[in-house]
C-alpha cells in the first residue's frame, strides 16, 4: 500500500513538472484523465498477471469509456508515464515503456499485423512523442528521443534522436542536425517516385541530344536564294516588284499595266502623263 500512495505522488510531482497549466495538486488530481488513465491500467495490469483476463480487458474498457484512452492490461509500462489531454491514445497489449515517458493526444502504439508474440513498439525512457503520432510495429525507440506531432513510425530510432516525418526519418542525431541526402535511405515512396522520374528523365535528355547530334551531321547545306546580277549589295529600290520563283525581277509599273490589262482596264502611257502633268 505504502508503494501505491508512493507512485501516486510520483505521478501528480511529473505531472506539475511538465505541464506549466498545472496549478496545484488538487487540480492535478481531479483533472487530469491520463493520470486516471494511468491508475486504471495498474489496477487492470494487476489483475492481467493474476491472469484474470476478462476482468482486466472489462476495467481497462470502463477506463476507456470515461477518459478515451485505452490502454491494455498487457502492456508494461514504467514510472511517471505523462498522458498530456490523452483523448484518443492507444497503447497495444506488448507494448513497453521505460520511465518519465511524455506523449500527447492522439497517440498510437500499434501493430501492423495479425502475427502474434511482440507486435507492438518499445520505447525507451524520457521519450517524447508528439499529438497524432503512430509508432506501429515490433520496434524499439531509444531514450531521450523526439517524435514530431504527425509522425509515422515504422523503423527503430537510436537513442537521443529526433524524428519527423510519413514515414519518419531521422532529422537531428545528439544535438546535430542530419542531411538528407539519399532518397533511397529515407523509404518515402514520394521521394522514390521522384528518383525514378528523374533518372527517367536524364534518360530522354541523352538520347534527344543524340538524335540532334546525328540530324545535324547528316543534315545537307540550304541552297542560297537566286539574286539577279548587279543587284547584289545595292539597296532595293521601291519601284522594284517582288522576286517570284523564276527568280526573275520585273518593275512594279511593268506589273501594275499586267493587272489592268488582265482586268479589262485602261492603261494610260508614261508619256501621255508626263503631257498631262
Amino acid at each position: 500500500m505504502i508503494e501505491v500512495f508512493k507512485s501516486v505522488r510520483e505521478d501528480i510531482a511529473s505531472v506539475l513538472e511538465r505541464d506549466p497549466a498545472a496549478r496545484s495538486r488538487l487540480e492535478v488530481l481531479f483533472c487530469y484523465p491520463g493520470l486516471h488513465a494511468l491508475w486504471a491500467y495498474r489496477l487492470s495490469h494487476w489483475l492481467w498477471q493474476k491472469r484474470l483476463y476478462c476482468l482486466g480487458r472489462m476495467l481497462s474498457q470502463v477506463a476507456r469509456f470515461c477518459t478515451g484512452i485505452e490502454i491494455h492490461p498487457g502492456a508494461r509500462i514504467g514510472n511517471r508515464l505523462f498522458i498530456d489531454h490523452g483523448m484518443g491514445v492507444i497503447i497495444g497489449e506488448t507494448s513497453a515503456l521505460g520511465d518519465d515517458v511524455t506523449m500527447y493526444q492522439g497517440v498510437t502504439l500499434g501493430g501492423t499485423g495479425k502475427e502474434k508474440g511482440k507486435r507492438h513498439p518499445t520505447i525507451g525512457d524520457r521519450v517524447v512523442i508528439g499529438a497524432g503520432a503512430k509508432v506501429l510495429g515490433n520496434i524499439t525507440v531509444g531514450d531521450n528521443c523526439r517524435i514530431g506531432a504527425g509522425s509515422v513510425v515504422l523503423r527503430d530510432v537510436p537513442g537521443n534522436s529526433t524524428v519527423v516525418g510519413v514515414p519518419a526519418r531521422i532529422v537531428y542525431k545528439d544535438g546535430k542536425r542530419i542531411p538528407i541526402t539519399d532518397p533511397k535511405d529515407i523509404g518515402d515512396p514520394v521521394f522514390d517516385v521522384v528518383a525514378s522520374l528523374t533518372c527517367r528523365l536524364q534518360q530522354l535528355e541523352t538520347q534527344l541530344c543524340t538524335l540532334t547530334m546525328a540530324d545535324t551531321n547528316e543534315a545537307e547545306p540550304r541552297p542560297k536564294p537566286h539574286v539577279q546580277n548587279g543587284l547584289a549589295g545595292k539597296p532595293h529600290n521601291s519601284n522594284l516588284s517582288i522576286i517570284d520563283d523564276t527568280g526573275f525581277t520585273a518593275r512594279f509599273h511593268e506589273w501594275k499595266h499586267t493587272a489592268i490589262r488582265e482586268s479589262g482596264g485602261m492603261v494610260v502611257p508614261e508619256n501621255s502623263r508626263a503631257e498631262t502633268r
